[in-house]
């Protein structure tokens, strides 16, 4: 099954305006999650979907692929629908374009996820104790934390709210899990998925993988040991930005040079 990732990108975010562009480390945001997602072996190709004429300009300058959408799209799944409706493979990968930490491994372990399984759409996890051992201190009742509810390897509902309620503890139970909103479609079911109308619940906890759920269908769910930090403000654009350069003088360079290397050998 052929897999393509699309990166949705808009410029006019309202925390962080003009996210993508931000270029402390000498390289676009947009240009470090293209590259991360360009670097899992599941993907064949990588796209950005953006509204935004600077932002293509941007991803060409790198030798990127963008595509220009419509700028009235309610979610970035409606504007990586668009994108895909002119697609053809099998699955579609909705990678968020403000996560440039994104690990490669990740996507390809939710990628394999999706093809070995018949549910029409898959989703990360990761359990709020493995945050803090990447030093990451979350919040399971901040309702900025969406929390996933599973049972047997699916999601049963997505909450802002601390779910389930614990009455008694199970050694059983390993959660809260956070979910990451890293998705992969079966491109057919995408389509449709944007034509489907909104759901109470969807408009009540503001989470649209509810419309999924609540019209029925399943969402598979990987659960990983890492999760990537997305940049929602300057603050957290800053915070990346310190940890790029302190990976850079401990040998990240050297480390992307031995990957290009690879790739120049295996092609």
């Amino acid at each position: 099954m052929s897999c393509i990732a699309v990166i949705p990108a808009r410029y006019a975010s309202t925390r962080f305006c003009g996210k993508p562009l931000a270029n402390q480390t000498g390289k676009y945001l947009i240009q470090h999650v293209y590259e991360q997602a360009a670097k899992a072996s599941s993907i064949d190709d990588v796209i950005v979907a953006t509204d935004d004429r600077r932002i293509v300009e941007a991803v060409e300058s790198f030798g990127g692929r963008s595509v220009m959408t419509r700028n009235d799209h309610p979610s970035g799944t409606d504007r990586v629908a668009e994108v895909a409706a002119g697609l053809d493979c099998e699955i579609v990968l909705n990678v968020q374009g403000d996560e440039p930490e994104i690990e490669p491994e990740a996507l390809d372990r939710l990628v394999a996820l999706i093809r070995q399984s018949e549910h029409p759409m898959a989703t990360l996890a990761c359990s709020f104790d493995a945050l803090r051992t990447q030093g990451i201190e979350a919040d399971p009742s901040d309702p900025n934390c969406v929390k996933v509810v599973c049972d047997k390897g699916r999601a049963i509902y997505f909450s802002r709210s601390v779910v389930p309620y614990e009455r008694e503890a199970h050694a059983a139970y390993q959660g809260p899990w956070l979910h990451l909103g890293t998705y992969a479609y079966r491109r057919e079911f995408l389509l449709k998925l944007a034509s489907l109308e909104p759901t109470t619940l969807e408009r009540v906890e503001a989470l649209e993988q509810l419309r999924v759920l609540g019209h029925g269908y399943s969402i598979a769910v990987q659960v990983v040991e890492r999760a990537a930090l997305g940049i929602d403000t300057p603050a957290d654009y800053a915070a990346f930005v310190k940890r790029y350069e302190e990976e850079e003088r401990h040998g990240g360079t050297e480390a992307r040079r031995g990957i290009e290397g690879r790739r120049d050998e295996e092609t």
